[in-house]
């Protein structure tokens, strides 16, 4: 029961402000700035292109109005790990760690690290895919030395770099409308073929890009220990803060579609450089680059600091080994986790591409997401005296729309892996979604072993 466990307490330091700062601070990082090429790539029609950033928007919204609830009620550091455990027993959750651990926390530090690279790189005219992968793993390597050594510019820093990011994409908005094209469309790298017409296979495959882009919605719940007047408090940033995501994705896209075609939007791979070149040439792209690069390395800082926080909470359930979460006697901070972490990201980013990288981060969350989500129906059973000072608007019908677009989402490309593998008929990519899949059930033996080896001896 929630109430029989004894936590490790955490100082509240953080207000609403300020919580739903790391809300949009997480979420605007590099999607909005990379993503919509390969979206357009696979759904190159501008209509169906905006109805998936607003049907992503909406999913991603059901989301965070139902883990409002779980996070009013069960205000705890962990975030996740912590509904899973509620909801659904040690077993789901010891699974979410261990996916952190060995794939979700890599993918999501070199998707992140990738774009700040790139970005990089377009800001000082070099065209170098190579050294792409190299300027990504020293960023890495950079941000966990940060994090060890415990330099940390607190909530006001958050606070100001989410304002930043979310008034320069406000910027570039206003520009695109009122200033409009005074520049041609800068040449493509790499023309890409367009794919005809769109499936239910390609949609679902645009729809995991997607929800790259708007993942971090439920980031601040790994910090709802440090949360003030978390029943009040947590719930508002969750649905504040993803309105406000959703608002700037959408007109963010009709800025670029206001100056680029479609096709020009698949085959642009930092869509917000090439909408500020049409705009003011080549100052816009510096501008832009740089404010992206600003944007990219917070989100690595900010993905490097709430990571070890899940190893943190399963450490304080027994079910890690506390070495990984260890202290740094001099510094105070996780630097066992931090450096394993990045250590596994540098590894990932120098053999994998953006695409690859993202696309494992979303497949190997959203099962946990789903699992979280769905614990709001098993703790209303199993524990109707629970307090929950808010409760999900549109109950039972909200946590149900966002569980039909995780089976959607996770169906579609697993059936899409197995029709690359010849197990079934007809057209595909390939999605990886097999290989994730067995990674994280790989965790069921590990947690029945670890269980096993730390039971007490009779």
């Amino acid at each position: 029961m929630v109430e029989s466990r004894r936590y490790t307490e955490l100082p509240r330091k953080l207000g609403l402000v300020s919580a739903i700062a790391v809300l949009v601070g997480s979420v605007i990082g590099t999607g909005i700035f990379r993503s919509p090429a390969g979206i357009a790539k696979n759904v190159p029609d501008e209509s169906m292109y905006l109805l998936l950033w607003a049907l992503g928007g909406f999913f991603a919204l059901c989301g965070a109005l139902t883990i409002a609830e779980l996070a009013g009620a069960i205000p705890r550091t962990g975030g996740f790990f912590v509904y899973l455990r509620e909801g659904w027993g040690p077993l789901p959750a010891f699974l979410f760690g261990w996916s952190e651990l060995v794939i979700i926390r890599a993918s999501a530090l070199g998707a992140i690290s990738t774009v700040f690279a790139e970005y990089f790189l377009r800001s000082l005219r070099i065209e170098n895919q190579d050294a792409v992968h190299y300027i990504a793993a020293a960023a890495i390597v950079v941000v966990a030395a940060y994090n060890i050594v415990g330099v940390s510019l607190g909530a006001f820093v958050q606070n100001l770099t989410t304002a930043a990011k979310y008034l320069a994409l406000i910027v570039l908005v206003l520009a695109a409308f009122l200033i409009g094209a005074n520049h041609p469309a800068p040449a493509p790298e790499q023309q890409t073929q367009a794919v005809g017409e769109v499936s239910t296979t390609l949609f679902g495959l645009a729809f995991i890009s997607l929800l790259w882009v708007y993942d971090g919605w439920g980031d601040v719940t790994f910090v709802s220990g440090e949360v003030k007047r978390p029943e009040r408090f947590l719930p508002l940033a969750l649905i504040i803060g993803t309105l406000a995501v959703i608002t700037i994705y959408i007109l963010a896209n009709l800025a670029y579609l206001h100056l680029l075609n479609i096709e020009q939007i698949a085959n642009s791979k930092l869509v917000a450089a090439d909408t500020a070149y049409r705009i003011i040439g080549d100052s816009g792209v510096t501008l832009v680059s740089i404010a992206v690069m600003v944007s990219a390395f917070g989100t690595l800082n900010g993905s490097m600091m709430t990571g070890p926080r899940i190893f943190f909470a399963m450490a304080d359930d027994g079910l890690f080994f506390k070495k990984i979460a260890a202290v740094h006697p001099r510094f105070k901070t996780p630097y066992v986790a931090i450096s394993l972490a990045a250590g596994m990201a540098v590894a990932f980013v120098l053999v994998r591409t953006f695409e690859e990288l993202a696309d494992t981060f979303v497949l190997a969350i959203w099962p946990f997401y789903a699992g979280g989500v769905a614990a709001v129906y098993m703790l209303r059973h199993k524990r109707p005296d629970l307090a929950r000072p808010y409760k999900t608007f549109g109950y039972p019908v909200t946590p149900a729309l966002f569980l039909l677009a995780a089976l959607f989402l996770l169906g579609n490309a697993l059936l899409d892996d197995l029709r690359y593998y010849g197990v079934f008929s007809g057209s595909s990519k390939g999605s990886g979604a097999l290989l994730v899949f067995l990674i994280i059930l790989a965790g069921i033996p590990v947690y029945f072993i670890w269980k096993a080896a730390h039971s007490p001896r009779s």
